[in-house]
């Protein structure tokens, strides 16, 4: 597939190359005002951005990038104006090709704009089924929520139940986020005996171990777990769904089917994320249930191993904690993968969590159960008694779940009925609570540090030493032990590094290569691309640390890349309008200085800091929330905004060939570190990644240092 690799490339490259030339010539033809184009361009870009958002919950998926070509053209029609307004034979020749292709936008027939689903996703899969047909679709910048409906061959989910069940599941419908990540919604015919198929999970576990009222439920879907609370007599039921979108589905669109299971008396429903609902809640709960949110096949595949999750963090697992009641539980469920990963990093996630939390020995509060697919794990905010540990027997042997971990298990007990070649969970589990944990942990063929707030790629369990051995394995069905989601980034880098290669060093072979003999010009070069290189390098690796820093704070997803985002854009354009005033005095090392100066402060600060702020105003509403967020990378961006087109400027005085050669290694570095930040981060975490930004925007000032001794042209002192 080499060659649809090259054209996917080559089409997504064409409308950045072609822009990239729009303003690589106006910074060219107006070198004297690159401080004002550059800032028009990031405040342009700042404002798309949140515009991007807008459109998404306005308009499907289709119809945004409908709108995006429209004003495309547009922009065309206005630059077409602008540049031959006084020529109106030239004009009319250009406008009325553009004119005529806004029209066949808007005429196109929809059917050439249908979207085109991967084969390979759980949608596309499930629609080549016998009697599968899509019967609604509900989107919102969260995604594409698309329900499936089949009366031929039913629907019939229940993720880890026993083997031993005899129970009936009713009628459900399929739902798809993005075209994956299955759920269902069963239907609720007002008997909630037909819920009885949900006791035979491993989820449902804690409600056999003691008296459940008061429950919290993080990530609600299609309701499973609400019917399950509800099916074991929870008095109280609090869930937690991010989707508003998927909430008005449910309580809205499938009233009926559902049996209005958003909307029962005492089932109460929050659209915001788990984190943030955790920082402003008060309430303590008998059960903090955590949904089994994940798809198996992309768990399996390694796919998410780039994800950023806050969900299993040792900070999040601590949050939760703190909601218990005094013998409360919290309940994690996941998929089963051999060889064991995902289970046993979340168990040495807790272990780590509670130890975090004061607790002397961890190991008297955590219970493990696995069932044929999944695992659960409950860590409760007591030691856990012999009367819940008899239950806690009593309901796997009835369901025939393994029994990997209770306080005092012997080795007996486990791998009973879904029989492996070895004990593996038990064992490491064992080791993991173990005074050897640490060299386990550095034994182990995957990566089971325990994810944190600072590097939070819980999925991501590759480990460099044991890949050589992973890849002999693929011939005899080890493939699913590679971890492809990390390999393709590091794939990335290694392509976006030959790539810049040849785009900067033909470049500059082509255009100045026979001015490289002389000491002053290579010299210059040198220079300049060292500046232009750690710019391009430092501008994203705080970029987008800060965005994950600020989207613990504003916790929505989509309002903290709204917010943040769009805050460093336009307050970056704000910074290069505002350097204009060092350009126009020829002052520049003293405004690109001072705009360092001004970045490594602030970045220092906030990396000291911010944390403490964000302890402090969790609470406040979101708005008061994105308003100081905004104020708070206001100086920062700000900054940030001066070195490049402050350079560009000094550069175009020196040597004006340049200025396009520069704008590429500037327009690579980006493309390298929007990879190399994420590598950074899953090793050494985000606080690492501002520490390196401050060091690269340190280092761009030695490579102006000698600025001062160059004039016009190229020619030095």
């Amino acid at each position: 597939q080499f060659f649809d690799l090259f054209l996917i490339y080559t089409l997504l490259a064409l409308p950045f190359f072609f822009v990239a030339n729009a303003i690589g010539l106006s910074f060219i033809r107006f070198r004297n005002n690159i401080t004002g184009i550059y800032a028009a361009d990031l405040v342009g870009a700042g404002l798309g951005s949140i515009m991007v958002i807008l459109l998404l919950f306005i308009f499907h998926p289709v119809d945004s990038l409908v709108a995006i070509v429209i004003l495309i053209v547009i922009s065309l029609l206005v630059a077409t104006w602008e540049m031959y307004r006084d020529k109106l034979f030239n004009g009319t020749a250009h406008f009325v090709p553009l004119l005529l292709l806004a029209m066949v936008i808007m005429l196109v027939p929809g059917s050439w704009l249908k979207l085109e689903v991967s084969p390979y996703k759980s949608l596309s899969q499930i629609l080549n089924i016998s009697g599968a047909r899509v019967i609604n679709q509900v989107y919102s910048p969260l995604g594409l929520v698309t329900v499936v409906e089949n009366h031929k061959v039913p629907f019939r989910y229940a993720s880890g139940m026993s083997l031993n069940s005899t129970e009936k599941i009713p009628e459900q419908l399929g739902l798809f986020v993005d075209a994956g990540g299955m759920s269902v919604v069963s239907r609720d015919r007002g008997d909630i005996g037909d819920f009885a198929y949900l006791d035979q999970l491993t989820s449902a576990l804690p409600y056999h171990l003691d008296d459940i009222d008061d429950v919290l439920v993080l990530g609600a879907g299609g309701g499973s777990d609400i019917q399950q609370a509800r099916f074991h007599g929870a008095s109280n039921i609090y869930a937690v769904e991010l989707d508003r979108a998927l909430i008005h589905l449910i309580r809205d669109d499938l009233k009926e089917f559902s049996g209005s299971v958003y909307g029962k008396d005492n089932v109460h429903i929050f659209s915001v994320d788990v984190r943030g609902y955790l920082a402003m809640d008060n309430r303590r709960y008998d059960l903090i249930q955590l949904a089994l949110l994940d798809s198996f096949g992309a768990t399996s595949a390694g796919l998410y191993a780039l994800n950023e999750n806050y969900l299993y963090t040792v900070e999040a697992i601590n949050a939760y904690l703190s909601h218990l009641g005094p013998d409360g539980y919290l309940a994690i469920s996941r998929w089963i993968n051999l060889p064991p990963k995902d289970t046993l990093k979340l168990f040495a996630t807790a272990v780590d969590a509670l130890s975090r939390a004061g607790v002397a020995i961890p190991a008297e509060q955590l219970v493990l159960i696995r069932g044929l697919q999944t695992s659960t794990l409950l860590v409760k905010n007591a030691v856990f008694t012999e009367p819940e540990i008899r239950s806690l027997k009593q309901f796997c042997d009835s369901r025939s779940f393994d029994l990997v971990y209770y306080p005092g298990i012997k080795k007996t007990e486990v791998n009973k009925y879904n029989v492996l070649a070895e004990p593996y969970f038990y064992n490491a589990v064992l080791s993991l609570l173990g005074p050897d944990e640490r060299k386990f942990k550095q034994h182990y063929k995957f990566n089971l540090e325990p994810a944190t707030d600072d590097s939070p790629y819980f999925s991501n369990f590759f480990k460099w030493q044991y890949f050589p051995e992973m890849i002999k394995l693929a011939d005899r069905g080890g493939m699913p032990l590679v971890e492809w989601g990390y390999l393709v980034l590091v794939v990335t880098l290694v392509q976006a590094l030959l790539a810049s290669m040849v785009l900067i060093i033909l470049p500059l072979l082509f255009k100045y290569g026979s001015r490289l003999s002389r000491k002053a010009d290579r010299y210059l070069v040198i220079d300049s691309f060292g500046y232009f290189l750690m710019l391009g390098l430092g501008f994203l690796f705080i970029e987008i640390a800060f965005i994950q820093k600020f989207m613990l704070f504003l916790h929505h997803p989509v309002y903290a890349v709204a917010v943040v985002l769009a805050s460093f854009l336009v307050f970056s354009g704000l910074g290069s309008f505002w350097s204009g005033r060092f350009a126009s005095s020829g002052d520049f090392q003293t405004g690109i200085t001072r705009a360092v100066l001004l970045i490594v402060v602030f970045s220092l600060i906030y990396l000291l800091f911010l944390d403490q702020i964000f302890s402090l105003l969790i609470a406040l509403p979101i708005v008061l929330k994105a308003l100081l967020s905004v104020l708070l990378i206001a100086p920062l961006a700000f900054g940030m905004g001066m070195p490049f087109p402050l350079g560009l400027t000094r550069l175009s005085q020196i040597d004006e060939r340049l200025v396009p050669w520069v704008w590429g290694v500037n327009g690579c570095a980006s493309v390298l570190s929007a990879v190399m930040s994420t590598l950074l981060a899953i090793h050494s975490g985000f606080g690492v990644v501002i520490i390196v930004a401050i060091c690269l925007y340190g280092m761009s000032l030695l490579f102006i240092k000698n600025w001062r001794s160059y004039h016009s042209e190229g020619n030095a002192e």
